[in-house]
């Protein structure tokens, strides 16, 4: 964070007074967030003997700007948390990251357990926020990072969360790819409505616009009333929401027409049905821009705000300038235009590792440098790439595989459904059954009535669901994110219902 702790220190000197967030507190200039940058600077410096790992409890507020700026001023690597972590999950960051310095509210200090894990009261910032850290005083160093400069957690698919490290170079790389796609100026308005606990989210909502030197426009919690309101009242020009979040904008009274000002908004990190977005962004009177990223490689792939809706909405967007993107088959041999396979991916943004131990585990690799997603995908001749799911997304059904988002995608494309998700539920008998929930306009399908579409579509017909429930919401996760093993749980516990 040390290139942009410069840019804001260079910018309160020419213009003190510009808004660098607003947040449910109000606006605070960019001179008011780089004080409070400077007196937690201070405070880090008395807690250790150098340059530290520094794990701050991230909110949407002035305080995370602040937060990553002290960290910039002095040297070390930010690593961000949810405030909504439990005390087994600090438990997995402190065995993996093992940081020298948290800095939290005194509850959560409390639930963190923090003096069980040696650290010790080193002072107050963030307007009354406690920064704990080590009682000998001493800082692990930074240079065991190997040039990271942020760290946050993401799900993995062991069930324990992974700490992915990148660096300053990744996140700068990131945000100026999307300022010059979507065509952001300097002073633009940047909505930072999910989480800012993950590493897409410190990129993309606090990272840009801090160096953009616009507004970072937050909100606490996420209410798709406020999240409307916030976006329409202080004319944001930019957000990146997460499906469910940008679908859920339009159930709000108001919604229609509110984001007109918007010049786009960015639409990634889970299941996309290409009608759906275009009904929302009809609505929302703004541009979706679908695109393709992880925590591991971040937001590496974006359409243009000018492209037309089957390339804006019904594909996942061009690689990143310096980005490489390619499909392959079971044998690692590249697959051609139109063509299914495993997509990989090379480029400035590709992770330093995962935090494990204390420093980072380079992550495994081709001979060529291609990082491996773990989606399938398809390439079009205009160098798009389509995600065609999960390569672990699969209900396992007496012995066949049925794909899950071959199921979602045409379910999502019944008249009045608004959004789906397709989980399977245990069968004694078939190991597993499908179960689609849906979130629907109006009057709720019965399964007949989705058979019914299926048939006419000429799908499969082991393939269709045979639990269809509605719902109000889809499960989500702390960052938006569509939960799947909670709408697994979910769609277990309401199909036994339907049975009994």
């Amino acid at each position: 964070m040390k290139q942009l702790a410069r840019d804001v220190t260079e910018r309160a000197a020419r213009t003190p007074d510009a808004i660098a967030v607003v947040d449910g507190d109000g606006a605070h200039t960019t001179a008011e967030v780089l004080d409070a940058a400077r007196e937690l600077a201070t405070v880090l410096e008395s807690a250790t003997d150098g340059p530290a790992t520094v794990l701050v409890r991230a909110d949407n507020s002035w305080r995370t700007v602040a937060a990553a700026l002290a960290v910039g001023l002095t040297g070390g690597l930010l690593a961000v948390m949810s405030g909504h972590a439990t005390r087994s999950e600090f438990d997995v960051a402190m065995e993996d990251l093992r940081p020298d310095v948290v800095i939290a509210d005194g509850p959560l200090c409390q639930v963190w357990n923090l003096p069980g894990h040696g650290f010790v009261p080193a002072g107050a910032a963030l307007s009354g926020w406690e920064v704990h850290g080590p009682s000998d005083g001493r800082s692990r160093g930074v240079d065991r990072w190997e040039g990271g400069s942020v760290a946050a957690m993401t799900s993995g698919s062991t069930g324990r969360p992974k700490c992915v490290i990148q660096t300053e170079d990744a996140l700068r790389y990131a945000g100026e790819a999307t300022i010059d796609a979507v065509g952001l100026q300097p002073g633009d308005a940047i909505g930072a409505l999910v989480p800012l606990s993950s590493a897409a989210a410190i990129c993309f909502g606090m990272y840009l616009p801090t160096m953009l030197g616009g507004p970072m426009v937050a909100d606490a919690k996420w209410n798709p009333e406020n999240a409307v309101a916030v976006l329409r009242d202080n004319k944001v020009a930019w957000t990146m929401l997460v499906p469910t979040m940008a679908l859920q904008l339009t159930l709000v009274d108001d919604a229609a027409g509110a984001l007109s000002a918007m010049k786009a908004m960015t639409v990634g990190g889970g299941p996309m049905n290409q009608n759906s977005l275009r009904s929302a962004e009809l609505k929302l009177g703004t541009t979706f821009l679908r695109v393709f990223g992880m925590s591991e490689a971040l937001g590496h792939t974006t359409p243009s705000p000018e492209d037309g809706v089957e390339v804006r909405l019904g594909r996942d967007g061009r690689p990143f300038p310096g980005t490489v993107s390619r499909v392959v088959d079971e044998n690692g041999r590249e697959l051609g235009v139109g063509q299914v396979g495993s997509l990989q991916v090379k480029g400035p943004s590709v992770f330093l590792g995962y935090a494990r131990g204390g420093e980072p585990v380079a992550p495994d690799v081709t001979e060529d440098g291609f990082l491996a997603t773990g989606d399938r995908a398809v390439l079009f001749d205009d160098g798009c790439v389509s995600i065609r799911g999960r390569e672990k997304d699969l209900i396992i059904r007496g012995g066949r595989n049925i794909d899950i988002n071959e199921v979602e995608a045409a379910v999502a494309g019944i008249p009045g459904i608004h959004q789906v998700c397709v989980v399977p539920v245990p069968d004694p008998v078939l190991g597993e059954r499908a179960a689609a929930l849906v979130v629907v306009d109006g009057e709720a399908p019965s399964l007949e009535d989705v058979r019914r579409e299926l048939e006419a579509a000429d799908f499969p017909k082991f393939k269709w669901p045979e639990f269809v429930i509605a719902v109000d919401a889809l499960p989500q996760s702390r960052v938006g994110k569509l939960d799947r093993s909670g709408a697994a749980e979910l769609a277990a516990t309401l199909a036994g219902d339907t049975t009994t």
